[in-house]
């Protein structure tokens, strides 16, 4: 009889190691991992070897950043999306691609389940669990953190550490490094270990080294560095007039805003299973890219279309985060997104100086700004009557003006 198969997200790390070793053991399965690619330039090679060393029957890595930028990044920040007015969703929008292409895999090599190292605290076991879900609700998930047995037995890093050396696992580090990263294409992030203390400092100078994907803005160049970007239906399609794919134009951008200490975010946030979370990011591309895409959307975005989609910002950010991207509640956001871009297309001039993004031109040829009619000098089209505005002024004073005498007479009669 087969053994059950098992795809595992795997980092090459001592927790995916183990767990990697564990699930093998335990349920006396086949273990096939997956390592994405995702722009996180961390070394890849010998993973395969490593994972087949380690126990897995077949090891796959993938590279997708290419997908990544075009149909997880793009589209993500054509809606705007921010959580909790800071957070760029760098970590939230890698996940759904990942568990895709597991569910892939799983799929094609007859798995019955996949696994995955994310804690039982954290937001990643439900970005993973819920994309599943969505995409392949047959699969069983394991989730090894979340299993007392487990945990009963690796109580802790040491404990690992000595499965790892008895299992004949090669672990490159023996002591817990003061936070753990995650990073990808679109971001950088920093948590747990020292971070956990919201007070503790992270852009002081003597933990600048922690930093990876910027230099500090007390570094970057004293003088300011111009660039533009050409959008077309709300995707940036050129920098500085060279026509780029979008996983160039991020890979252009972070360089760029690194370069000049752009996109670091220090912030208290809250993590959807319950608890409040400390994370410090590292977003140049992104940061300027949503600076830019802002700015575009200003000159060629209807009024009401723009309010109502900023009014959308909130739940299309909690959405991602939360772990719903294939939800049909986003899908049918992205659908009226996806509209409200049509005439997104122009040119942005941006200025980046030390820690900041400062807008330095924006013009398009579907601009709906008219200087003829913004002018305060006499508009020659005649498309405004000033002494109109007298008119509208008094409708809408109207409701303030029966309110306040609402309030007066009751004030009177008291």
């Amino acid at each position: 009889m087969a053994k059950e198969k098992i795809v595992l997200a795997y980092s090459g790390g001592l927790d995916t190691s183990v767990i990697l070793a564990w699930l093998k053991e335990t349920y006396d399965a086949e273990i096939i991992t997956f390592t994405a690619d995702i722009g996180q330039e961390d070394e890849l090679d010998g993973l395969e070897e490593k994972a087949i060393k380690t126990g897995a029957s077949k090891a796959y890595i993938d590279d997708l950043t290419k997908e990544f930028a075009s149909d997880f990044i793009y589209p993500m920040f054509q809606s705007g999306a921010l959580y909790e007015g800071q957070y760029l969703l760098g970590t939230s929008i890698a996940r759904p691609l990942i568990t895709k292409r597991m569910v892939e895999i799983a799929r094609a090599e007859g798995a019955t389940a996949i696994a995955h190292g994310a804690t039982g605290k954290g937001n990643d076991q439900v970005r993973f669990e819920l994309t599943a879900a969505a995409l392949a609700p047959e699969l069983k998930v394991i989730a090894p953190w979340r299993l007392e047995e487990f945990r009963a037995q690796f109580p802790g890093r040491a404990e690992m550490i000595a499965y790892a050396e008895k299992q004949g696992i090669q672990v490159s580090a023996t002591a817990a490094k003061p936070y753990s990263t995650d990073r990808n294409l679109l971001h950088i992030s920093f948590e747990s270990g020292i971070l956990e203390d919201p007070w503790f400092d992270a852009s002081a100078e003597a933990n600048k080294d922690m930093f990876v994907l910027s230099v500090s803005p007390e570094d970057a160049p004293d003088e300011p560095e111009y660039i533009e970007l050409d959008f077309v239906q709300g995707d940036v399609v050129a920098v500085n007039g060279e026509k780029l794919s979008p996983l160039e134009v991020m890979q252009t951008l972070n360089k760029l805003g690194g370069k000049h200490g752009i996109g670091r975010v220090d912030m208290v946030e809250n993590r959807f299973v319950g608890m409040k979370s400390r994370g410090v990011y590292e977003t140049p591309g992104g940061t300027i890219l949503f600076t830019a895409h802002r700015k575009m959307e200003s000159l060629t975005m209807d009024r009401e279309v723009m309010h109502l989609r900023d009014s959308l910002i909130p739940k299309y950010a909690e959405l991602v985060y939360n772990g719903f991207w294939f939800a049909p509640e986003r899908i049918a956001l992205q659908a009226l997104v996806a509209e409200s871009q049509k005439n997104v297309s122009g040119t942005v001039r941006l200025k980046l100086y030390k820690g900041n993004v400062i807008g330095a031109g924006v013009k398009s040829p579907v601009s709906l700004y008219n200087p003829n009619i913004a002018t305060m000098e006499a508009d020659p089209t005649q498309a405004y009557d000033q002494g109109d505005a007298a008119g509208f002024i008094r409708l809408n004073a109207l409701r303030l003006k029966v309110a306040s005498g609402v309030e007066q007479n009751a004030k009177e009669n008291q």
